[in-house]
């Protein structure tokens, strides 16, 4: 069943067709790229299985947005390895910038950060992070990129990409991409159309809609740069369109229903973040909604549930497709390549409505990503023994299955265990969306008879029911267990059923 998870500008600008040189590079990136990506999707469902490497622009400094997510950043930066928090361009002009308040907010994390290693290894120094907190310069859009624009932020870019780590850079863009567009500009002006394709090759960019013009352009002249984004600005109500938004948006923030909006409001952040220590005393009052950019490292977390990738298989962080969309209102140009953007989910909300939109594959999630943010506010203030940890779902079988229409497929998390001897609940479902299978698209949200679908060992019998397309492909079937500690939190297992003929 498809359902909400509940608890049981520039100043030497290039034209703008793809450039010759751009193109040149093109099929030797996507070669690389390909290479790469089959290289490392050898793990049988392709769950993140080492720390991502993070790199975030922020503009931090404007709408508090940025330093919200900036503090949830910090209780996860055990699973990221972090190396830029650069500040970009910010305010109402967008001429200033303020790497301040990022290290305002690591120094909290700092007096905190001994505490938090009482419950997870991993949690890197803040003098560590401090050292890698740089900046841009104060320009918006294009004109900030070209011959003497070079920044202590775009070099640092540019380092952390050359260096010789097998893992890919992920960039997280919270405002303006301006700082990556001109680190692209100053490889593709100095090296040659091999080493360009290389440098591309390593990048992985999530961006949070585009707030400057450097993003389309960046799509453009770097045609195989693997691209999240939902393309437009908020002109023209962008933003409503954006899967972001989903991640605390409402009818009226996000235009949209479904989601549960009691879990992020001021009064369940008072509560549950900003009570809780000296981090939690760093995050701001939302003005708007809570933290639009914490999708974009929602989807690197290590929860069983995401790959990194395959945007298409859907997580906390969203789920995308990779094609062209076509020109909305908002766009600030037409997009000329595939990108991974907006895909939509079926998702029976808390109003016992059912909503297909892009927004669900975000909303779906909040509870459990919410109570997650809070046990790891607790984790700054509390001793072990006080707070609560999540459990660790296992498997009795393999994560890949192998099955034909018509045969039982038997599924098992018996091996399941929860760190602080909590009871667990557990809960099998099918991701519909995120499989190549057709299923039945039933309205009544019985997309998979799923057997004991609420017990450790369940299972299900392969329809033979001719389904369009044809019944061949993988189905996703998500173990999602939840601990019975306060708050509750859950991890999940996710298992793929390739079903042949």
């Amino acid at each position: 069943m498809r359902r909400a998870n509940k608890i049981p500008a520039i100043s030497q600008t290039k034209p703008t067709r793809l450039s010759i040189r751009s193109a040149s590079v093109l099929a030797l990136t996507l070669f690389l790229v390909s290479n790469a990506s089959q290289a490392n999707d050898n793990h049988p469902a392709g769950i993140i299985d080492e720390k991502p490497r993070l790199f975030v622009l922020t503009d931090i400094g404007g709408d508090p947005d940025d330093q919200m997510s900036m503090v949830r950043l910090m209780t996860y930066a055990n699973q990221l390895d972090i190396e830029g928090l650069v500040a970009t361009a910010t305010g109402h002009e967008k001429k200033r910038i303020e790497p301040q308040r990022i290290k305002r907010i690591v120094k909290a994390y700092g007096e905190v950060q001994n505490n938090l290693l009482l419950h997870e290894p991993g949690y890197p120094s803040a003098k560590s992070l401090l050292n890698v907190i740089s900046q841009g310069i104060p320009v918006h859009d294009m004109q900030g990129v070209g011959k003497g624009k070079d920044s202590p932020g775009s070099e640092l870019l540019i380092q952390a990409v050359d260096r010789d780590d097998p893992r890919p850079l992920w960039i997280n863009v919270w405002g303006g991409p301006n700082v990556l567009a001109q680190a692209l500009w100053k490889v593709r002006e100095t090296r040659n159309a091999e080493q360009l394709a290389t440098f591309v090759s390593k990048l992985r960019v999530y961006a949070i809609s585009d707030q400057d013009n450097s993003g389309p352009w960046i799509r453009k002249e770097f045609p195989a740069l693997f691209y999240i984004v939902t393309p437009g600005i908020n002109a023209g109500g962008g933003f409503h369109h954006a899967t972001w938004i989903a991640i605390g948006g409402d009818k009226f923030h996000g235009r949209f229903g479904g989601a549960d909006y009691s879990l992020v409001t001021n009064e369940w952040l008072d509560r549950n973040v900003r009570q809780k220590g000296t981090l939690g005393a760093e995050y701001p009052r939302w003005k708007f909604m809570m933290e639009g950019d914490t999708p974009a490292f929602f989807y690197l977390l290590n929860n069983g549930l995401s790959s990194t990738k395959n945007p298409n298989w859907g997580g906390w962080g969203g789920r995308y497709e990779l094609y062209i969309p076509r020109k909305e209102k908002w766009f600030l140009e037409e997009e000329t390549r595939p990108i991974w953007t907006n895909a939509q989910d079926e998702v029976l909300g808390n109003d016992g409505e059912w909503h297909t939109t892009n927004h669900a594959t975000i909303w779906r999630w909040r509870e459990a990503y919410q109570n997650d943010f809070s046990a790891r506010m607790d984790w700054t203030i509390k001793p072990y023994s006080e707070a609560n940890h999540p459990p660790v779902p296992k498997l009795g079988h393999p994560e890949t299955i192998t099955a034909k229409p018509g045969e039982r497929v038997d599924l098992d998390a018996t091996p399941t265990s929860d760190p602080d001897g909590d009871a667990v609940s557990y809960e099998w479902f099918v991701y519909a969306e995120a499989g190549t299978r057709g299923i039945s698209n039933s309205r009544t949200g019985v997309m998979l008879d799923i057997k004991n679908f609420d017990k450790a060992k369940a299972w299900f019998i392969v329809k033979t029911k001719r389904v369009m397309p044809p019944g061949t492909g993988t189905m996703h079937i998500i173990l999602a267990v939840t601990d019975h500690g306060i708050p509750r939190l859950t991890r999940y297992k996710r298992v793929i059923v390739d079903v042949q003929p």
